[in-house]
C-alpha cells in the first residue's frame, strides 16, 4: 500500500515550497523610485530597513492587521514608509504616495514571483489521485485572489481550499491554522493529512503537534534543513521527490 493511499488531504505551504521571490527587494523599490525620476535607494539599507519594519509591523498588527481591522493597503503603507525611513529616505507625502502605489501594485501582481516547475504538476497529480489539496500560508488576501491565479495556480483546478493568515486572523506557527485547515477540508482526521512546507518552526512542528503527518522541502540546500533532517524530519529536495516518496510502499 502506497503512502498516498492513506491520505485524504495534503496541505501545502506556498512561498518557498510552490513559489519564490524573483530578484531582490531593492530591484522593486529601485524601479518605483526611478518611475518618478528619483535615484535608486541603496539596496542593502532598504533590505535591512524592510526586514526590521516588517518584523515590527507583524508583531504590532498581526496577520496583516486582521485583529485591528486595519485595511491591507494601510498595513503595507505603514510598513513600506518605515522601511524607507529606516534606510534613510524620508520622502515627502506626495513623493512617497507615488512610490508606494508602484510598490503596492507590483507586489499585488505575479511580477515579483516565480513558480517552481514541479509545483503545478504535483498539485494536479494529487487531485488526479482523488486527494484534496489545501494551501496554508502566512499571506494576505491578494495571494488567493490575484497572485496565485496569475501564476497558474487556480482554486478548483490546482487546489481545493486555502487558509491564508490575513483572512483568518491566525498565522503559522500557531497550530490552530492547521486545525482550521483540517476543518475546512471537511473535518479530515489529522492522521489522514500530510503537510508539506519549508520551515521546521512554521510548518513541520505545528502540523505534527495537531497529529498530522509532515515533511519538509529543501530546494536550496540550507543548513537549517540539514539540522531538521538530523532531528528526525523527512526532508526532500523538491516536489518530484515528494511524489516518488508518496508513491512508494509504506512498510509498517
Amino acid at each position: 500500500m502506497s503512502r498516498l493511499s492513506r491520505l485524504r488531504l495534503v496541505t501545502v505551504d506556498v512561498t518557498g515550497t510552490l513559489i519564490a521571490y524573483k530578484g531582490e527587494l531593492g530591484d522593486y523599490y529601485c524601479m518605483a523610485a526611478k518611475s518618478i525620476g528619483l535615484p535608486c535607494p541603496d539596496y542593502k539599507r532598504v533590505h535591512e530597513g524592510f526586514k526590521h519594519a516588517y518584523t515590527e509591523m507583524a508583531k504590532k498588527h498581526t496577520c496583516f492587521g486582521f485583529a485591528d481591522k486595519m485595511p491591507n493597503i494601510v498595513w503595507w503603507k505603514t510598513c513600506v514608509r518605515d522601511s524607507f525611513v529606516r534606510a534613510g529616505y524620508d520622502y515627502d507625502e506626495e513623493t512617497f504616495e507615488k512610490i508606494f502605489r508602484r510598490i503596492y501594485s507590483t507586489f499585488g501582481s505575479s511580477a515579483p514571483y516565480t513558480i517552481f516547475p514541479d509545483s503545478k504538476p504535483f498539485l494536479n497529480w494529487l487531485r488526479g489521485k482523488g486527494v484534496l489539496v489545501e494551501l496554508v500560508s502566512n499571506a494576505e488576501y491578494r495571494y488567493q485572489d490575484v497572485i496565485l491565479p496569475a501564476l497558474g495556480l487556480h482554486k478548483g483546478s490546482e487546489w481545493d481550499f486555502g487558509v491564508f493568515s490575513g483572512l483568518e486572523g491566525v498565522e503559522k506557527p500557531d497550530p490552530r491554522i492547521y486545525e482550521i485547515a483540517l476543518a475546512r477540508a471537511g473535518n479530515i482526521a489529522p492522521e489522514e493529512a500530510l503537510h508539506i512546507g519549508d520551515s521546521m518552526r512554521k510548518d513541520y512542528l505545528p502540523a505534527k503537534s495537531v497529529g498530522m503527518h509532515a515533511l519538509l522541502i529543501d530546494r536550496f540546500k540550507t543548513p537549517e534543513a540539514e539540522t531538521s533532517r538530523k532531528s528526525g524530519a523527512i526532508v526532500l529536495p523538491n516536489l518530484v521527490a515528494v511524489q516518488d516518496w508518496l508513491s512508494s510502499e509504506h512498510k509498517d
